[in-house]
């Protein structure tokens, strides 16, 4: 379709025929693109797009044993099924869960990280002092903030635990960086653990509500 097509009908069309949540961030989407493209000099008129009504907030976090269910389903399942056959396939899941909760970094994050500076622009950990850069030096910051973290002990010791044993990034599969490729497996595990309401960015919630209810001063937090 053309620009000229971008009205508040065909917006809503769109919205109707997705009839998902999604459609909005699509939208968003669409519309960053849009003024992309004229301030690009590409386009002189001035192209609203519409969006649908914003969904309820997603609230849910999980409970210390929801995470346990969540976290042992990830660690402990096996293929049943292919040349895997009995392996352990989603362990890689386990542990973005475990830095995850531990830490409350978004899921990208988290996926991006390695297990010590390996270069280019992702984050890293710094495994002798304990702290989690989430930000990369060549990355830009954003409106969604990633100061260093300090890491937990016991979560630094799976950690060294983890590079020891020649991981070199905190999420990986066949020796590289997932990115941000976690949500269908994590997705798998929720569903063995019997959690179809949860996402990743449920760990995020989770780790924020255990540090209030712990009485961690916000800022601290």
């Amino acid at each position: 379709k053309k620009l000229s097509d971008v009205t508040g009908r065909t917006c809503r069309a769109y919205a109707v025929y997705r009839d998902k949540p999604v459609a909005r961030r699509e939208l968003e989407d669409l519309r960053a693109a849009i003024i992309h493209h004229r301030r690009e000099g590409l386009c002189r008129e001035v192209v609203e797009v519409v969006l649908p009504e914003p969904g309820p907030a997603r609230d849910r976090w999980l409970t210390r044993s929801e995470a346990a269910r969540l976290l042992w389903s990830a660690y402990r399942y096996k293929e049943t099924n292919g040349p895997k056959r009995g392996q352990h396939t989603r362990r890689h899941v386990a542990r973005f869960i475990l830095v995850a909760l531990y830490t409350g970094t978004r899921a990208g994050a988290v996926c991006g990280a390695s297990l010590g500076p390996v270069g280019g622009g992702s984050g890293w950990i710094d495994l002798e002092r304990g702290v989690f850069y989430r930000r990369g030096q060549e990355e830009k910051e954003t409106k969604k903030r990633r100061p260093p973290a300090r890491l937990p002990l016991r979560l630094l010791g799976h950690m060294r635990r983890w590079h020891k044993n020649g991981q070199n990034y905190v999420v990986e599969w066949m020796g590289k960086p997932v990115s941000t490729g976690i949500e269908k497996a994590f997705k798998k595990a929720a569903f063995g653990a019997n959690l179809t309401d949860v996402t990743q960015h449920s760990l995020r919630h989770t780790c924020a509500t255990w540090l209030m209810q712990k009485g961690t001063p916000i800022w601290e937090a």
